[in-house]
């Protein structure tokens, strides 16, 4: 039980070095974009690709967590420590990309001029409601780092499952297409 404590139960400060990352990350799309107009798109582009990963892997894992994080006892130590790694997922991971995969998605959509398309209008509805979903996860982690999480153990196996249903429809959207 000893080894559980390597992580810090009491610590709610994100480390500084994701911070620096997602700044550095926001720092070049702003500089490609006013440096480097004429080739910045496809470098935006990967920017932006990588940080929807980032952001996906997040909003994949973290309601993975609060699954476990329901079976541990309020108070425990492994309660504490489902409470340190969904606060630092969600402040030092998901938030940061986020918000690079909205400032460089909305930067794109206008250099190619996508959002005049269908397809574009319904993918754009799927990242609304994903952001709608990360905001949602956001005030559950506040939640259970007040011991104050009423939801089951099958609620949040569902809620698993509404950022993957999302990201299909957005991938088919930017990829396919269909209108």
């Amino acid at each position: 039980m000893s080894d559980i404590k390597l992580i810090n139960p009491g610590s709610k400060k994100i480390p500084v070095l994701p911070r620096l990352i997602a700044a550095a990350v926001a720092l070049c799309v702003v500089t490609l974009v006013f440096l480097y107009p004429g080739g910045a798109y496809p470098w935006v582009k990967a920017i932006h690709v990588i940080a929807v990963i980032s952001w996906m892997a997040g909003m994949l894992y973290l309601p993975r967590l609060f699954v476990y994080h329901c079976a541990a006892e309020p108070g425990s130590v492994q309660s504490e420590t489902f409470k340190v790694m969904e606060n630092r997922l969600l402040k030092a991971i998901i938030n940061p990309a986020m918000g690079v995969t909205w400032l460089a998605g909305l930067w794109l959509a206008w250099q190619s001029a996508a959002y005049m398309d269908g397809w574009f209008h319904v993918k754009f509805l799927g990242v609304l409601l994903l952001s709608g979903v990360h905001g949602y996860f956001s005030k559950a982690v506040k939640l259970f780092g007040e011991d104050r999480n009423v939801k089951t153990v099958r609620f949040w196996r569902m809620m698993n499952e509404v950022p993957t249903m999302l990201m299909v429809i957005i991938v088919i959207m930017v990829i396919i297409k269909p209108f």
